[in-house]
């Protein structure tokens, strides 16, 4: 039976409707603490993080009430990113993560994450099970505040501490000058204070949050602002983050941004260059640049592609071996250093290359691209795709007419009632065209 609360990244909606409805929160909370309670008994500790949007503490303060009702502990750390939260959960023994963020969308959505103890998502399996108990709870619909402990100050602390740790050997960042954008996200304050720590002149830009400019107009979504301003600066390299900061976009000293295929190029072959890459391959998704899989072939190394999203990214890397992996929207996976896709990580691991191997320009120089489109089409259901007569013949006759001169990948998303239509050949003007094509089978079919 498919999951009706749990997308493929958490919980999402509109703040006080459900799914995030107090009520609902609540249940959150206690079959989370109810779970943890059967599987170690007393004693669970949980960690609540959240970025910067205006309803997250009050989502929280929810939450934190149905933890303390299953008899579990909240703990906050205030303002934190999401892989900050994985990172603490893992290191620190936590029992378990929440993360209040709806990453990359506008403010006035919002979401709530679930984090193991081992700092990665809980398994499907085990979402499955907590939306069972969280739909069959009864509980009411308010409940006295929860006393929440504030450990956030000697948490961020660490957080930064074990981001520091992971500099590469001979990299030297003083006086570089870094162009942060900080979406007015979670990153916000903690980017800014990382890199000024290692020895960078840092320009920190949109990172004064409001409550309501999360991602507005900033960010990974729109890197236009911090592209711009690398140039202007004369900056060695500028990164911008999401609203959770679990996905970097980087653009080089000339201005060109790179995207998440450039960085799995760039530190794939200087891991290998090290000795320290595993697997004998990089994990990408379906959505990874055709370009990417060719210039990695050049160096011998193998792109392995996984469905998208990060934890289908993990799982492909935990059963190769694999300890490189992401996504072209900027979420990478160093497995040696943390558990999930952290931004900051991110950034701290290109700036270093940087640093020890010259410009990002160089670096990507034979990372040539295919033209790629990717078409989103509102859709009023999600039923399997096969069963649609139109967009599986559209979907042949596209794969027949690019051969193997290009590829389309067609999908859900799995958090906003969406299609997805991407398609990449060798030449833009067949991209247009079969994009066109399915994208208009599909409205015509499930089209909202």
């Amino acid at each position: 039976m498919g999951k009706h609360l749990f997308g493929t990244d958490g919980i999402r909606g509109i703040p006080g409707e459900p799914p995030l409805d107090d009520s609902t929160l609540i249940r959150v909370g206690m079959a989370l603490g109810k779970h943890l309670w059967a599987a170690g008994g007393a004693g669970a500790r949980v960690l609540i993080g959240r970025d910067t949007r205006e309803s997250g503490p009050h989502i929280a303060q929810q939450i934190a009430c149905g933890l303390a009702a299953a008899g579990a502990e909240p703990v906050s750390a205030g303002v934190l990113t999401t892989p900050g939260v994985a990172w603490l959960v893992h290191r620190e023994g936590f029992s378990a993560g929440v993360v209040i963020s709806a990453s990359h969308n506008p403010y006035h959505d919002n979401g709530v994450k679930l984090i193991a103890s081992s700092g990665m998502k809980f398994p499907d399996a085990v979402e499955a099970d907590l939306e069972r108990v969280i739909l069959s709870l009864d509980a009411p619909a308010s409940l006295p505040k929860a006393p929440v402990g504030d450990g956030k100050k000697a948490l961020h602390s660490d957080y930064l501490e074990g981001l520091r740790a992971a500099v590469l050997p001979g990299a030297n960042l003083a006086g570089m000058k870094i162009v942060v954008d900080c979406a007015n996200g979670a990153a916000s304050e903690l980017a800014p204070e990382l890199f000024r720590s290692l020895g960078a002149s840092v320009v920190a830009i949109n990172n004064a949050p409001d409550g309501r400019n999360i991602n507005a107009d900033c960010g990974s979504l729109h890197p236009e602002t911090m592209q711009k301003r690398v140039v202007d600066e004369r900056a060695a390299v500028g990164v911008a983050f999401d609203g959770d900061a679990d996905r970097a976009i980087f653009a080089s000293g000339s201005g060109r941004i790179v995207n998440g295929d450039g960085v799995l190029l760039a530190a794939g072959r200087y891991l290998q260059s090290a000795g320290k890459l595993r697997g004998g391959a990089i994990v990408g998704t379906t959505m990874s640049n055709l370009g990417l899989e060719r210039a990695l072939e050049k160096t011998g190394l193998t792109l392995v592609r996984a469905a998208v999203g990060d934890r289908y990214v993990l799982e492909e890397m935990l059963r190769i071996g694999a300890n490189l992996g992401g996504e072209q929207s900027g979420h990478i996976l160093f497995l040696d250093d943390a558990t999930t896709g952290d931004g900051m990580l991110t950034a701290v691991k290109v700036v270093s290359l940087v640093a020890v191997c010259g410009s990002l320009d160089a670096l990507t120089r034979d990372l040539k691209e295919f033209p790629q489109k990717i078409v989103n089409v509102r859709v009023r259901s999600k039923p399997p795709l096969e069963e649609l007569s139109g967009v599986s013949r559209a979907l042949k006759e596209a794969e027949k007419g690019l051969g193997d001169s290009g590829r389309v990948v067609v999908r859900y998303s799995g958090t906003e009632p969406l299609a997805r239509v991407m398609v990449e050949a060798e030449r833009a003007e067949d991209v247009q065209h079969w994009a066109d094509s399915l994208a208009a089978a599909l409205k015509s079919e499930i089209g909202a």
